[in-house]
């Protein structure tokens, strides 16, 4: 078992400890490492085994864990392309959302958020579980006919209620409300969880690596890829549904407040507002299930079950 699986085992138990590792693990400032430097660190970690079992105290080697959580790929060992590392998330995705939830025309509203889904999407694809082997061609178009798929309908779909109201001319207030404001959330909440669950799809059709208590590897599961995938898959529409719905209840408390005196001000104050919810809620959605997923023998195919005796697996959920 990698050791950042191992460090999420003794200290990602409860959804409080999960949030407390990311909270430190999206830190944007982990992005200036070099490779040299997250080599060097996986390098201590692996060699030195008692830390992968004792509570971390020492605050050189809480460092070097949060830069191998933050870089490196626990399926793969493998340096992750810096923008897709996840303290990359929100500085990327932040003018992604503010872009998107502002567009009024419905030709602008689907390129911006055909961007939103593809960064997304090949985010989804980067950290993904990494036991279905990318190195076959046929598995690489696939996914990519799959991503380019998903994406064009999440961008379709989020766009299609601007269509029908400009082309209708629906002007009323009560439409405009239901559009503009109540709309977006639960459509990017959807369209982000529907791309999660497709490009990731070759985990249903493949299975993932579960693993012993000891980490050995004892077989593929479709049943936790399916688990996996689907966990994911919640988490992204909770971050986005979220996000795209709690700034605007907060804005529209902020106006029937009359807490901003200048109406200019409105934009910086929606910026800020949307910005603090996205922070917040990024390290909540990756911290809502375990990171180092377990399932339980009951749940697992016949096949694996004939050659160990284990009651408890675990296998890697990915991002």
């Amino acid at each position: 078992m990698d050791a950042n699986l191992r460090l999420w085992r003794a200290e990602g138990q409860s959804f409080l400890q999960r949030f407390l590792l990311w909270a430190d693990a999206l830190d944007p400032l982990l992005l200036l490492k070099s490779s040299n430097e997250i080599k060097r660190t996986r390098l201590l970690i692996q060699t030195n085994e008692k830390t992968l079992s004792d509570p971390i105290q020492n605050n050189q080697t809480k460092q070097a864990f949060l830069l191998s959580l933050s870089s490196v790929h626990p399926d793969t060992d493998k340096i992750i392309p810096i923008l897709f590392r996840p303290p990359a998330f929100m500085p990327i995705t932040l003018p992604l959302v503010m872009i998107s939830s502002v567009q009024r025309q419905a030709g602008r509203a689907f390129f911006s958020q055909f961007v939103f889904h593809t960064y997304t999407t090949a985010f989804t694809l980067v950290n993904g579980n990494g036991t279905p082997k990318v190195e076959e061609y046929s598995l690489q178009q696939k996914q990519m006919f799959l991503g380019l798929g998903a994406i064009s309908y999440a961008a379709c779909v989020g766009a299609l209620p601007l269509t029908f109201v400009n082309r209708y001319g629906l002007k009323s207030s009560l439409m405009q409300l239901v559009v503009r404001k109540l709309l977006p959330a639960p459509l990017f909440g959807l369209t982000s969880a529907f791309t999660v669950a497709m490009v990731r799809s070759p985990e249903f059709d493949n299975g993932i690596e579960v693993m012993d208590r000891n980490g050995n590897v004892i077989g593929v599961s479709k049943k936790a890829g399916e688990k996996a995938v689907m966990e994911t898959a919640l988490s992204r529409a909770v971050l986005f549904g979220t996000t795209f719905f709690l700034p605007e209840v907060l804005m529209y408390c902020v106006q029937r407040a009359r807490l901003v005196k200048n109406p200019r001000a409105l934009g910086p104050v929606r910026i800020f507002v949307t910005m603090s919810v996205l922070a917040g809620m990024l390290p909540v959605s990756f911290s809502m299930f375990p990171q180092c997923g377990e399932i339980k023998r009951a749940d697992l195919e016949p096949e694996i079950l004939s050659s160990t005796e284990e009651t408890e697996f675990f296998y890697n959920r990915g991002i």
